[in-house]
């Protein structure tokens, strides 16, 4: 539910201090005006944006990856992602994402929707896409970058989100979009490789 008078709710911004620039994030801390007049800090980090493609197979299967993540010192299973380039619009870092991490190219495109996956401590927006007719080429995966590419039913997929073995934000909201679309209950509209974006994929 989304309301019209939102204002009881809403913070001020007052006032902003850079806390960390680093190579990809960047950490601020916010002083804002809460809606009973009083002041608080927000620190949280700023993002440039991403990208998450459910690659499909003619077969059904579905591309997924296994990579090692620093941060929680485990490989987890994760559906192809990257982040936006600056001033880079959301299909062609999606291509761009799947045929660097994965080697496959699509003839066709579909725009899902959207995904903030850590509301509480960053700006950071997900853009969902499928992508359909694949081929395979060569992966031209990033320097330092270490990664299996790996397929699977959406049924192995759903269950590996049930018992655990798949914990990433992204992938879990992935499969629960596919699993929407193949029981046709969430359409999409599919679109060629070329194809200009359109009003939603520029949306905040």
């Amino acid at each position: 539910m989304k309301s019209n008078d939102d204002q009881h709710l809403r913070e001020t911004p007052l006032a902003r201090t850079e806390l960390l620039k680093g190579h990809f994030l960047h950490v601020v801390r916010d002083t804002v005006r809460l809606p009973n007049g009083d002041e608080a800090t927000r620190e949280f980090v700023m993002h440039p944006g991403a990208v998450m493609i459910i690659g499909l197979l003619d077969d059904g299967r579905v591309v997924l990856e296994r990579q090692f993540r620093h941060p929680m010192q485990a490989v987890m299973i994760e559906l192809p992602a990257g982040k936006l380039d600056a001033g880079e619009e959301s299909l062609l870092c999606a291509q761009r994402e799947l045929l660097e991490e994965t080697g496959y190219r699509a003839t066709e495109w579909a725009f899902a929707g959207r995904l903030a996956p850590t509301i509480a401590y960053s700006d950071e927006l997900i853009d969902i896409w499928f992508a359909r007719g694949l081929t395979l080429g060569e992966r031209r995966l990033d320097e330092g970058e270490f990664l299996d590419v790996f397929t699977a039913t959406p049924a192995e997929l759903q269950a590996w989100c049930f018992t655990g073995e798949v914990i990433d934000c992204k992938t879990l909201i992935g499969s629960m979009w596919l699993q929407n679309v193949l029981r046709g209950e969430w359409a999409l509209s599919w679109r060629g490789a070329d194809a200009p974006p359109d009003a939603a994929e520029s949306a905040p």
